[in-house]
């Protein structure tokens, strides 16, 4: 319960931060898609810790195993599942929180959820569970470009109170990794990068958005009421560790604005496709996209773990000092763009496949 995502490409993680490992299982992928390590590896790559002076200094290297599901280069039909093994885990080194309950952690929750838990790191509550999505949404981005030129392009821009000004319609996933914090705009990348340090040097840590925009997407995906393709992309969003806000097109701006300046009006382009003359919907009307480009954002709160001394709770009520130790992100954002790409992969990936059903016949 709770470790799956998707309807027809599914998705299950395993694994915990400390733990032998952590991974994968795919389902509902189709036969006969090239599928090759060297194409998780480059997305594992851009989420896995110690990469720059801004991350946690956990040193894994992640590399993928795929255990079934591939076969001479090429998707067999079957579950696909991948595995990571850990291989800098320390789990005698959070020994000391056996009995207490950090700030804003999971600690208190999954114990009062299961009656037991996990005390080595956060467990299954870390963000090295996300392995597994990227692992994943890594074939969904490989099943999207045999279908259609999809595109996805997630990028940091906000850091704390430093905003940087983008244009989703122009960026480029070159320019995300020009630089450590993955924000495009050079005007505030370094200002940012420096409010990262000093945080992390205050024992502090800070939180940030994550932009998104999807070029290439077909009107028609998305169902009706409950599935609507922009709940399915908030649940994922929002299912990532330390999300705590979702907005798509105008999100919460939109309320600032009348009817008559939100409404995108319709038109066509040179080729007499239908398109919109503003883009306030984010890509998405009544559920369904409209094949304008989707846009949204990601809202990270600030890493819980900092070595700021706070005030806690034991497990008897008694107040403890705490100091969080280990090695963690002092902001998560710059690791969260591939995890933001990847959860966009697979509902986009599970929305094809599924508008396939709604195919079969021809339109009347």
């Amino acid at each position: 319960m709770g470790s799956s995502f998707g309807t027809v490409l599914k998705i299950s993680t395993f694994g915990e931060s400390h733990g032998g490992g952590v991974g994968a299982v795919i389902e509902g992928c189709p036969p006969r898609l090239p599928l090759s390590l060297a194409d998780i590896q480059i997305e594992l790559d851009r989420r896995r810790p110690g990469q720059s002076h801004l991350t946690t200094q956990r040193q894994e290297a992640d590399q993928v195993e795929i255990l079934s599901g591939v076969f001479e280069g090429y998707t067999t039909g079957v579950p696909i599942g991948v595995l990571v093994r850990n291989k800098d885990a320390r789990p005698a080194a959070y020994e000391h929180l056996k009995g207490l309950y950090r700030p804003s952690h999971a600690d208190y929750t999954y114990e009062a959820k299961y009656g037991h838990r996990n005390w080595q790191g956060s467990g299954r509550a870390s963000a090295r569970e996300t392995i597994g999505r990227v692992a994943a949404g890594a074939v969904a981005r490989k099943l999207l470009s045999a279908v259609g030129e999809v595109e996805i392009v997630a990028w940091v821009c906000q850091v704390g109170k430093i905003t940087g000004h983008i244009d989703s319609e122009t960026v480029t996933r070159v320019a995300v990794e020009e630089h450590a914090t993955r924000c495009p705009d050079p005007g505030v990348r370094d200002t940012m990068a420096t409010a990262i340090t000093n945080a992390r040097r205050d024992g502090d840590s800070l939180g940030g958005v994550v932009a998104c925009v999807v070029r290439g997407v077909p009107p028609g995906l998305g169902d009706p009421v409950f599935d609507r393709f922009e709940a399915d992309l908030a649940k994922a969003m929002l299912s990532l560790p330390a999300v705590k806000g979702f907005e798509i097109g105008s999100g919460f701006g939109g309320v600032l604005l009348r009817g008559s300046e939100h409404n995108d009006l319709f038109d066509t382009d040179p080729d007499g496709k239908i398109r919109t003359r503003t883009n306030y919907s984010g890509g998405v009307q009544g559920g369904i996209t409209n094949g304008e480009n989707i846009f949204f954002r990601v809202a990270f709160k600030p890493t819980a773990t900092i070595s700021r001394s706070q005030e806690t709770r034991n497990r008897d009520g008694d107040s403890v000092v705490f100091a969080g130790k280990g090695r963690h992100d002092p902001c998560v954002v710059p690791r969260a763009v591939p995890m933001v790409e990847a959860m966009c992969c697979l509902v986009l990936a599970d929305h094809f496949l599924r508008q396939r059903t709604v195919d079969l016949l021809p339109p009347l």
